[in-house]
């Protein structure tokens, strides 16, 4: 467990990065124990480690990923019912884009393919909720019972969701068009080179499509931790607040960042004694249900079926958060 924990300091938490920072800090004649000096140094550590994890997970997780493209997914779900079906449906959610707005071409894809609602909308949650690139990230900046409980949380939300949309019989309310997009039958292969140009590519890519909400996000925690008092934090989001975890939910919906820009937000919220529910309320809010995602789903389902959607999430999202904040010992 030594030899774990040194390599998980050294190589997720970067807690070397963390001093080396913090010296250069001082160098350029600023105490990294002041408010100011603080938030250069949270800023630059938790950008820099963000990236550098970033580009070495996207690049490991497309790689993977090249193994699975969207007809090799719908085959592997194809003729499937039941639990069973939403669990991998979930579980494969993992391998796919980062965000919601990106998942939405699958979905119609597998609606396409006569896949039912359950299994399309069991992966629609856990696509952009839960990915191996947050489980890492969630780990270098929380510890690993975090990570893997928010994993666990997450498909729990996709799974149930999935199977509660399913039972309620509304495949009437997906658009007509949805039904009719062709559906290619091929599985595309490819050779090592080309997985490999593929993974740089979606380095690429997602990089450039996340940097600022990184920023953004990495700016606002750098604020509350350095700038915001304690009493004022808790006051508002404290754990003995019925309404903290109704709050952070409702403050992630209109937001629109992938996961990576909310742990910045997350790490200093829980630094300040805010629940762990909490926090992971918001985090599920912002990458399950941010406004412009839905806007995004309203152009393929009814508003029967959106309103359903984003009542079944944002019950299991507020059931977790009130759970977890019960719990939050266990973890911290």
């Amino acid at each position: 467990m030594s030899i774990f924990g040194w390599m998980n300091d050294q190589f997720l938490r970067m807690t070397w990065l963390n001093d080396l920072v913090g010296q250069g800090v001082a160098g350029i004649g600023l105490d990294p124990a002041s408010r100011l000096g603080g938030s250069v140094q949270f800023f630059v550590y938790d950008v820099v480690k963000i990236f550098l994890l970033l580009s070495v997970l996207i690049f490991a997780i497309s790689y993977v990923r090249s193994h699975f493209p969207p007809e090799r997914t719908r085959a592997i779900l194809g003729g499937r019912s039941g639990l069973g079906a939403n669990v991998l449906a979930a579980l494969l959610g993992t391998l796919t884009p980062f965000c919601s707005c990106s998942s939405i071409p699958l979905f119609i894809g597998f609606t396409a393919a006569g896949l039912p609602l359950a299994i399309t909308f069991s992966f629609l949650i856990s696509s952009p909720l839960v990915d191996l690139a947050s489980v890492i990230l969630l780990a270098s900046i929380f510890n690993w019972p975090i990570a893997l409980a928010y994993v666990a949380v997450g498909l729990v939300v996709a799974v149930i969701g999935g199977t509660v949309i399913g039972k309620l019989g509304m495949e009437n309310q997906v658009a007509d068009f949805v039904r009719t997009v062709p559906v290619s039958g091929n599985v595309e292969t490819m050779a090592r080179t080309q997985r490999l140009a593929y993974a740089r590519d979606q380095v690429i890519e997602i990089i450039h499509r996340v940097w600022l909400y990184v920023l953004i996000g990495v700016g606002i925690g750098a604020a509350i931790h350095n700038w915001i008092p304690q009493d004022t934090i808790t006051a508002l989001l404290g754990q003995d607040k019925w309404w903290a975890v109704p709050l952070a939910t409702a403050v992630g919906i209109p937001m629109y960042a992938d996961i990576f820009g909310t742990l910045p937000i997350a790490e200093a919220l829980v630094g300040k004694g805010v629940g762990l529910g909490t926090v992971l309320a918001f985090m599920m809010a912002v990458t399950a249900l941010s406004l412009p995602s839905m806007i995004m789903l309203k152009r393929v389902v009814r508003m029967p079926l959106l309103l359903t959607f984003i009542c079944v999430v944002s019950a299991g999202i507020l059931t977790i958060g009130f759970a977890f904040n019960e719990i939050t010992h266990w973890f911290i």
